[in-house]
């Protein structure tokens, strides 16, 4: 399993990538240096959940659509994923 920063760092630049945009651009969107996204991209930072809420948000993603990923849900036991889908309680 890859670590998570490199999960995070893939779908950013997977989604930054759809929508055509550089790093430079998405930097700006964000109010965060290029070489901070960059670094993200590459998974060598452990981001604050601030910063990936402003990333999102310049992705033009909700935090619950930007996380509804393959990159993430691969990372969550099968059996994690029957007892939340059985109980309801946190959706």
């Amino acid at each position: 399993m890859e670590d998570i920063r490199v999960a995070l760092g893939n779908r950013i630049k997977k989604l930054r990538q759809g929508l055509k945009i550089s790093q430079e651009a998405l930097a700006y969107r964000a109010d965060l240096d290029r070489t901070y996204i960059a670094s993200i991209e590459k998974g060598r930072r452990n981001v604050s959940i601030v910063n990936i809420e402003r990333i999102a948000l310049a992705l033009n993603c909700t935090l619950s659509s930007f996380f509804d990923a393959d990159e993430f849900r691969e990372r969550v036991p099968d059996d994690y994923m029957k007892v939340a889908e059985e109980d309801k309680t946190y959706n």
